[in-house]
């Protein structure tokens, strides 16, 4: 499937039939995403958790940034779209002026594009962002009850929080602080 879609101009968002959604304000929406939580703005967000990304978009909402597009990639190992594919279409985007990104355990999507965004950073490509990784210690190799939570190579534990921040992300302290977070950046 992987080779199919780099050979197209399709993009599969996700990889599980009730996660992958889609929401472009004032454009389309794709997928199970509640529209009445979604207001016109400026803020990308892209999440593998469903349920975190309806908190980013509820709460940048009411903070009054709203959202310029928001994209789910799920959080099972074999994605269609990655964080990476994502970010660079909202650093192309004139209309994301800052970004969510929700991760989660295991896997190591979060490291890889914190080194994105510090590569593009280093050539003049940056934006606001703001980020939210539930991660916690856990033994390498153990899977975590999620189909995309395993831990291997070093990488898909908590050192998730410690590569957004080296790459200059602020990290939110809670997922339940995502759009405070953010409005408070952004009034630096």
């Amino acid at each position: 499937m992987r080779r199919a879609l780099d050979a197209s101009t399709v993009a599969a968002d996700g990889s599980k039939a009730q996660l992958p959604w889609r929401a472009h304000l004032d454009e389309c929406k794709i997928g199970i995403m509640p529209g009445n939580i979604f207001r016109k703005g400026s803020v990308g967000i892209i999440s593998r958790s469903g349920t975190l990304t309806y908190e980013a978009v509820f709460q940048t909402t009411s903070e009054g940034l709203g959202q310029s597009t928001a994209v789910g990639i799920g959080g099972d190992p074999v994605k269609g779209t990655e964080f990476i594919d994502v970010l660079e279409m909202f650093l192309a985007d004139e209309a994301s002026q800052s970004i969510i990104m929700i991760g989660e355990i295991g896997g190591a999507a979060e490291e890889d594009a914190a080194q994105f965004l510090a590569d593009e950073a280093r050539r003049g490509r940056s934006s606001r962002w703001s980020a939210s990784s539930p991660a916690e210690p856990r033994s390498p190799g153990r899977r975590m009850g999620h189909a995309g939570a395993i831990v291997s190579g070093g990488k898909g534990d908590a050192g998730k929080i410690e590569a957004m921040q080296a790459a200059g992300i602020t990290v939110s302290p809670s997922p339940s602080e995502l759009g405070r977070t953010l409005k408070e950046l952004l009034a630096a």
